[in-house]
């Protein structure tokens, strides 16, 4: 005889990719049995969903938009049939406007997947003077995140990305990029406004290992060779004894010989210079009350014992560029929910298999539950084993109706706690508001685009609030 509840209620906080894929998974887990029924409540802190894709990933990757598109119709498939299986309730933040507890009590299970957003430490001396900024800030601005200023100090000629991944790519490329190529994109005009008034010439991007260890994604790299008027220069003494050949992949021989193609150029004549420095391990930002340089020492790598992988070490020998601005690319920490386990070192929720440690019906997913590594694949995938794991814990009987005073079997609705204290929260029929709204801004915008961002929150909820026509105006 199955334990399993007839009717599942379970609450994802987090309307990215990992809560998406989540809820999906278990819509459709659910579906294929005969004696039960799910009902999916996917709480999003800010208006829209998306998550890092709406608000992580530079406007200028056409391939967004197809990511984008398949999660739209996940939620829609989900949302907009006679009979509801997830439910988004956006402009929502578990541990502000509602309890982890209270939601504990109204759900079966939650699952959090609220991602990372916030920047990695970088310890280093200087690391906290004025132009001296987190590359997760300085992409929440160019996306448009309502909840960061709406201008950006872009009066620095030379300056430094520090990483070696698809984010200091990212904001190197943005960086460098004149703003007349990115008004096709969604940008915000606020955004745009902004990088039109930029003083960069160069950006150095800086990275501890070699070459062959680079974390970029080959697409991500070619899409550098691209950018017009922008010059990449390399170093000849970063590439001495790296072989395309020997390679351990094809993906890492496809971006060594990328880069090669790059050193045999003839010395451009751009009017930005977009440079690529290896070896390099980040020692001191400098200057007196603002950045002014940064001095990097050599490194290199020096093979140990037979079965040991060569490690990374200092050669002792230290470089100083003269840069008025550094951005951090160094990783991502996660988002923690209030009252939620945390393990502050690794910035992950402790879990095993996504079930949190020591909480019966509390699960994690992505980069939450396994720290900020991985692409989108990797958080399907990884969303596969919490949902199962669930599943099995429902089947197990350990789902009950809650640690609480409150029974998820009886059906208590979360949105009369959230109207009861007047919570301003969106919905799906919201976004789809919004979502037309911002398509119609791109149509009638002077330089035709796709979308155009609505920035400030408060006019997301106004525009979420309010019905459109059929071309996306609104009806006031």
């Amino acid at each position: 005889m199955t334990s399993f509840p007839p009717a599942l209620r379970v609450a994802i906080v987090g309307a990215g990719p990992a809560g998406i894929y989540a809820g999906n998974l278990l819509a459709t887990a659910v579906a294929a049995r005969p004696d039960a029924d799910v009902e999916i409540d996917l709480f999003e802190s800010l208006p829209a969903p998306y998550g890092l894709i709406r608000y992580g990933v530079a406007p200028d990757h056409p391939r967004i938009k197809g990511i984008v598109n398949s999660l739209h119709e996940m939620l829609d498939a989900s949302t907009s049939s006679s009979r509801r299986t997830i439910r988004f309730i956006g402009n929502v933040e578990v541990g502000r406007d509602i309890a982890l507890d209270e939601l504990r009590e109204r759900y079966h299970a939650v699952i959090l997947a609220t991602g990372a957003i916030r920047d990695a430490v970088l310890d280093i001396p200087g690391v906290e003077l004025p132009g001296s900024y987190g590359a997760a800030d300085f992409v929440a601005w160019f996306d448009g995140h309502p909840d960061v200023a709406r201008t950006w100090p872009l009066d620095a000629s030379s300056v430094a990305v520090i990483g070696n991944g698809n984010v200091a790519l990212d904001v190197a490329r943005v960086l460098a990029k004149h703003a007349v190529d990115l008004r096709t994109t969604e940008v915000p005009d606020n955004v745009l406004d902004g990088l039109e008034s930029s003083a960069v010439t160069d950006v150095h991007v800086f990275g501890r290992r070699g070459p062959a260890d680079i974390k970029f994604t080959p697409i991500e790299l070619r899409e550098l060779g691209e950018v017009r008027d922008v010059d990449i220069v390399l170093y000849d003494e970063d590439f001495e004894g790296v072989d395309p050949a020997s390679a351990p992949n094809n993906q890492l021989k496809v971006m060594l010989r990328t880069l090669n193609g790059w050193r045999e150029r003839p010395a451009g004549t751009a009017s930005r210079r977009l440079h690529l420095h290896f070896w390099h391990a980040p020692v001191e930002i400098t200057g007196d009350g603002e950045v002014e340089g940064i001095r990097f020492e050599r490194t290199r790598l020096v093979t140990g014992e037979a079965d040991a992988a060569p490690r990374l070490t200092g050669t002792g020998e230290f470089r100083d560029y003269a840069v008025q601005a550094v951005y951090r690319a160094v990783g991502y920490y996660g988002t923690r929910v209030v009252d939620a386990p945390f393990d502050e070192a690794r910035g992950v929720v402790p879990n095993a298999g996504g079930r949190v440690d020591g909480e019966t019906g509390l699960y994690a997913t992505g980069w939450i539950k396994r720290g900020p590594v991985g692409l989108i694949g990797h958080t399907k995938s990884d969303a596969l084993e919490t949902i199962t794991n669930l599943i099995a814990d429902a089947e197990a009987g350990l789902l009950t109706d809650g640690p609480g005073s409150l029974s998820p079997s009886k059906g208590e609705d979360v949105l009369d706690l959230l109207d009861a204290r007047e919570t301003a929260y969106t919905t799906w029929d919201g976004w789809l508001a919004l979502d037309a709204h911002e398509r119609h801004l791109g149509e009638t915008h002077t330089h035709a685009r796709e979308r155009v961002k609505v920035v400030p929150r408060e006019e997301q909820v106004a525009v979420s609030s309010q019905a459109v026509s059929r071309d996306g105006a609104l009806v006031r």
